[in-house]
């Protein structure tokens, strides 16, 4: 039995590469992309017979905690645990850490994501257990994604010497995590055969990782411990919401997983994962028509067009495409996006250019 072993979903961003469609009332996870379940949702359900709803925690922002909880009624209100604005992941799993430790000092953290895709559900259930069995003895565990091609938008994790078999699976040192390389260093990397793709998955006993929050990132580590002080009292929300603007962002990958020792990746080959992070990802995700076209949406006609993907939100405008090929069509009432399928992560840029112009499109 694994009574001390909860998940932990970050579920706070905003999926800016997937706009116009993700946006602050509609965030990434909220989105219904691949059947009527949203993102949010799936990551929660394919959590069951590991997880039961009681074990399951979300940290989000206030602006998405009540869509987030009518969307999951079955996690219990109490296990939403709301930052007051964004700081990085790093403040994230500490926020979830220094909650847990008093509710279970032996608890087993699994940090997972709201907006990922996997495919192979039983086989990741089945990694989400033999990753508790290593975490138990002491390490830091991460995921590694077999990579399929030589990715510039990933992290990755370079692998060292076996530590030992856990239900049949390997799991080995991890030597170094890597920054998102250029073009010619991904092709090494991948060429290599011992870097993994970094999924932003972790699992470590609730008092290892704050050891490394104590002895990497003191500032934040005495910000937690002051809010675990007042957890369950009429001083938790303020002290919250006093000191958080003053907490750094950072990542748990740069702030801790970097320099941390003892830490572990369990490969994860098969898994048909995705990280959902822009457009184009989803030409690898959903199957096209006999032109290689993703349509989704009713009202479309195309002549002549090709290896595209329309997605039409608004149902009372017709779209139309011809002669084209190697597009991404977005069309959601108010904004129509249309661009290269080669340039889709240039979105995030066109979001960035919204804000500092204090757009409402975002």
């Amino acid at each position: 039995m694994n009574d001390h072993y909860y998940a932990v979903i970050m579920a706070g961003g905003g999926g800016t590469r997937l706009w116009p469609l993700s946006r602050k009332s509609t965030p990434k996870q909220m989105l219904r992309l691949f059947d009527h379940r949203s993102l949010f949702l799936t990551a929660v359900d394919r959590l069951k017979g590991v997880f039961p709803p009681e074990r399951i925690y979300v940290v989000t922002i206030q602006e998405q905690a009540k869509m987030l909880r009518a969307e999951c009624p079955q996690i219990p209100q109490k296990n939403f645990i709301i930052e007051p604005m964004p700081r990085g992941t790093a403040s994230v799993v500490g926020l979830a850490a220094v909650v847990l430790q008093k509710i279970d000092p032996q608890g087993v953290m699994a940090v997972l994501t709201a907006d990922h895709y996997i495919k192979d559900e039983i086989h990741f259930r089945n990694l989400l257990l033999t990753a508790y069995n290593v975490a138990t003895d002491g390490y830091l565990v991460t995921l590694g994604i077999e990579p399929t091609f030589p990715s510039i938008g990933f992290g990755y994790i370079q692998r060292g010497e076996e530590i030992g078999t856990y239900d049949n699976q390997l799991a080995y040192q991890v030597l170094q995590f890597k920054e998102k390389p250029h073009e010619e260093q991904a092709q090494g990397l991948f060429a290599s055969k011992d870097h993994y793709w970094n999924s932003g998955m972790f699992f470590w006993r609730v008092e290892r990782v704050l050891s490394e929050f104590k002895r990497q990132m003191p500032d934040l580590y005495h910000n937690l411990i002051e809010i675990q002080n007042v957890l369950d009292t009429s001083k938790q929300e303020h002290m919250i919401q006093h000191l958080w603007p003053q907490i750094q962002s950072e990542t748990i990958d740069y702030g801790i997983m970097e320099g941390a020792g003892r830490v572990a990746v369990v490969p994860a080959a098969g898994l048909g994962w995705s990280d959902v992070g822009s457009w184009d990802s989803l030409f690898d995700l959903l199957e096209g028509d006999p032109q290689g076209n993703i349509v989704m949406g009713k009202h479309y006609i195309g002549l002549d067009t090709s290896d595209s993907l329309i997605h039409i939100s608004d149902n009372h405008r017709l779209v139309v495409t011809i002669g084209v090929k190697d597009l991404v069509v977005v069309d959601t009432g108010d904004v129509l996006l249309v661009c290269d399928r080669d340039q889709a992560q240039m979105i995030k840029q066109i979001v960035g250019l919204l804000k500092e112009e204090g757009q409402d499109y975002i």
